[in-house]
C-alpha cells in the first residue's frame, strides 16, 4: 500500500511515524519547504527517543522510508492518503476537493484525521464519497493505540475494511466503529468533561492545579483535565467544541468564555508554551 499524509504538525509526524515504523513508505505533504522541514526534525526527535527507550531498532531506517515534499501532487500514485491539519471545515474541504483532483486511482481512500467534522461533509466535496472516511487517531500517535474508524452514510463497507485492515493490521492499533456525527465517540463524551473542568476554574470554584489533582488522585486518571486539554492544544478543543455545538446546540457543548479568549490570546497549551499551566 501506499500511504500519504497531508500535515506534518504533531498528528501528522505522528500517523507518518507509525506507519513508516509498521514498514510502509510513506510520503508526507507540507505547504512549505519550511514546514517540510520542520517536520521533518520533528520526527527525528521523536525517531531518536523512540530508539533511545528501544522502542525501535534503527530510527535512521525508519526515517528513511518517510518522503517530505511541498507539492500536493506528489501524492497521486497514492493507495491511501491521510489528512492531518488544521480543524477547520472549511479548509479541509477544500483540500479534499483538491485530492480528488490529484489521487488518479478511483479506488483510492481519502481519510481524515478529524477529531469533530462530521465526514459526509468532507465526502460531498469530492466525486469519490463511498471512498471517503475517518481515521482519527489521538495524541501521541506513537503511544495511544486506539483509532476511531468513522464511515458515512455512503461509505463503502469494502472501503472501511480496508480501513481497519490497515489501521488493525499494519499498524497494529485497536480500531473502534463510530457514528458520523460530530465529536464521533472518544470526543463527545471527553470534551463536555473537559469544558466542565474549564467552567469549574472560570467561575473561582476551585483552582487549576486542585482541579486536576482532584481527578489524578480521586479517580486515577493518568492527567487531569486541564492538564489534559493543554496537550490536546486549546485551540483544537475549542474547534471540537464548535463542532459539538454547533451539531448539537447544547449548551454544555458551547466552548466557555476563559477558553475562547486564551485561543485569541494564543495561550494554546503545551504547543505554545503556556495554556492552564505554563511549559
Amino acid at each position: 500500500m501506499l500511504v500519504g499524509v497531508v500535515g506534518c504538525g504533531l498528528m501528522g509526524a505522528g500517523i507518518a511515524e507509525v506507519t513508516a515504523r509498521a514498514g510502509i513508505d510513506v510520503v508526507v505533504h507540507e505547504s512549505t519547504a519550511e514546514l517540510a522541514a520542520a517536520g521533518r526534525e520533528r520526527l527525528e526527535r521523536s525517531l531518536e527517543r523512540a530508539q533511545e527507550r528501544g522502542k525501535i531498532a534503527d530510527a535512521a531506517a525508519v526515517l528513511s522510508r518517510v518522503t517530505l515534499v511541498s507539492d500536493l501532487g506528489a501524492l497521486h500514485d497514492r493507495d491511501l492518503v491521510v489528512e492531518a491539519i488544521v480543524e477547520d471545515e472549511h479548509v479541509k474541504t477544500e483540500l479534499f476537493r483538491r485530492l480528488d483532483g490529484i489521487v488518479t486511482s478511483p479506488e483510492a481512500v481519502l481519510a481524515s484525521n478529524t477529531s469533530s467534522i462530521p465526514i459526509m461533509k468532507l465526502a460531498v466535496a469530492t466525486k469519490r464519497p463511498s471512498h471517503v472516511l475517518g481515521i482519527h487517531f489521538f495524541n501521541p500517535v506513537p503511544v495511544l493505540s486506539l483509532v476511531e474508524l468513522v464511515p458515512s452514510l455512503m461509505t463503502d463497507p469494502a472501503v472501511t475494511a480496508r480501513a481497519r485492515a490497515f489501521v488493525e493490521g499494519d499498524l497494529g492499533k485497536h480500531a473502534i466503529d463510530c457514528p458520523d456525527r460530530a465529536g464521533f465517540i472518544v470526543n463527545s463524551l471527553l470534551v463536555p468533561f473537559i469544558l466542565s473542568a474549564i467552567r469549574m476554574l472560570e467561575s473561582g470554584f476551585a483552582t487549576a492545579a486542585d482541579i486536576d489533582q482532584g481527578l489524578v488522585r480521586g479517580a486515577a486518571h493518568p492527567q487531569g483535565p486541564l492538564a489534559l486539554a493543554d496537550l490536546i492544544g486549546l485551540d483544537t478543543t475549542k474547534a471540537v467544541a464548535d463542532s459539538l455545538y454547533q451539531e448539537f446546540k447544547e449548551p454544555l457543548f458551547a466552548p466557555p468564555p476563559l477558553l475562547a479568549r486564551m485561543v485569541d490570546a494564543g495561550l494554546l497549551g503545551r504547543k505554545a508554551g503556556r495554556g492552564f499551566f505554563t511549559y
